[in-house]
């Protein structure tokens, strides 16, 4: 990218373009903002180096922006590293965009060269570089830097950080800082209840939670879906209740955390009751809440009014294309759940990932098509590139066993790499599948 940028680079040969005397920042910033793609705004660059703008903040600013909206993080790095005195601001949007794209290394590199040309950081900056960290030891090392430059105190710094702790399970560190923080407001309780549900402790969270001064929907939710992940349904229906009591007006959120605890119980009544208060209250069936309804519906044992809420979608993922590719197999309903993909491969903007084939897979275990199933391994592997996991292997040696191709899963079985061989038998193991193999040893 620094070749293709070298005619307009200063210092440059440009004698056969002149300068626009009337062309101004305002000018600039206007041609920036028809800019689509990098193409365009390296033309617009080459006249903005013309004209003298380059030094400009506001317009070095609004390249940088459309440079991270395209993803070229290098072009970006090229147009602030000529940038004579870059601001805070720069500096941290630099920072903010490697964080971002997983460059962590780089972050960090770019606020040790910030300090070095003496460049002051703010407040704003340290949450990048906690997020940036790549272990709790670098953590450590920024919180000591917050320290030392007078941003420890920041409320966003400490969450931050409190943050970090408590997701790489560093509870101690987590809930010290939550500890000694002068003032907590909302998000500093619900933070450290989020991290200590995510680490499994339950009963802590519910305690912080029953002492929060101010309880929103955000910190309901997260004890909501927290029980309903770790498998206590009722606990989720009490918490619901008592925020009603409360007069918290759950969100979507919510109310995929009843679904799933209803979907924990097996309970279809419960779960339709969940479904009747979402009309009765005008929530729109937007993607996360949508997806949850089939899928509870299906695992509920109502297939026809999974289709209907799938029918009635406006916007679907490919999670929710899955839930229902997957609900219609598990029903036995093979040869819909593979008219299905080929709507979903017809669809604009969304292609089928590994869970899709699981779930076209397991359709042909049912239907026990081995033809099919030997078509979509190939088009998943070779049209779409996904690598092949467990999952797949395990309908592949099932449907070949129930062919009695016993050479065939002999080869398949011997062929994988001992950590998906294993994940591979103890799948089959636990559905009950027994593997006719001609050669059982090679299965250990």
């Amino acid at each position: 990218m620094v070749t293709s940028l070298a005619f307009v680079l200063p210092g440059r040969n440009t004698h056969h373009t002149k300068a626009n005397p009337t062309f101004n920042s305002q000018d600039a910033l206007n041609l920036l903002r028809h800019s689509h793609n990098l193409n365009q705004l390296k033309r617009i660059h080459a006249r903005i180096i013309r004209n003298g703008l380059s030094r400009n903040e506001l317009v070095v600013i609004k390249m940088l922006r459309l440079c991270f909206s395209y993803k070229e993080i290098a072009y970006a790095s090229l147009i602030f590293h000529h940038h004579p005195i870059p601001s805070t601001f720069a500096w941290n949007l630099m920072i903010r965009a490697h964080t971002l794209n997983g460059c962590s290394i780089e972050a960090h590199s770019l606020f040790n060269l910030m300090i070095s040309q003496g460049i002051p950081p703010d407040k704003f900056t340290f949450p990048f570089l906690v997020k940036a960290s790549f272990s709790v030891d670098r953590a450590r090392e920024t919180q000591a830097l917050a320290i030392k430059y007078g941003f420890f105190n920041d409320i966003y710094v400490q969450h931050t950080l409190m943050d970090f702790y408590l997701k790489s399970g560093h509870l101690n560190c987590g809930r010290k800082l939550f500890d000694k923080m002068p003032s907590k407001n909302t998000i500093s309780w619900t933070t450290m209840i989020s991290g200590l549900t995510s680490n499994g402790d339950l009963e802590t969270a519910q305690q912080l939670f029953d002492e929060m001064p101010i309880r929103n929907v955000v910190s309901w939710t997260t004890m909501i879906n927290a029980y309903a992940k770790a498998g206590h349904p009722h606990k989720v229906f009490e918490l619901f209740r008592r925020m009603q009591q409360e007069n918290v007006k759950p969100n979507e959120f919510t109310l995929v955390g009843l679904l799933n605890a209803s979907t924990k119980l097996g309970s279809l009544s419960l779960g339709r009751w969940v479904h009747d208060y979402t009309l009765k209250n005008k929530y729109p069936i937007g993607v996360f809440l949508g997806t949850a309804l089939i899928d509870m519906y299906s695992k509920c044992g109502s297939l026809e009014d999974a289709k209907k809420v799938f029918d009635e979608m406006e916007t679907k993922s490919i999670a929710t294309w899955n839930a229902m590719i997957t609900s219609l197999g598990v029903h036995s309903h093979g040869n819909e759940a593979i008219d299905l993909f080929l709507k979903l491969e017809k669809s604009n903007g969304i292609e089928p990932d590994e869970v899709t084939f699981v779930g076209i897979l397991c359709a042909c275990v049912r239907i026990n098509d081995l033809d099919k199933a030997n078509w979509y391994f190939k088009h998943m592997t070779e049209h779409y590139g996904i690598a092949a996991n467990s999952e797949h292997f395990s309908c592949m040696i099932e449907l070949y066993s129930e062919a009695n191709m016993l050479d065939e899963v002999d080869r398949l079985v011997m062929s994988l790499p001992d950590s998906i061989r294993r994940e591979v038998i103890a799948s089959l193991v636990q559905r009950g599948k027994i593997l006719n193999s001609s050669n059982p040893s090679q299965c250990q």
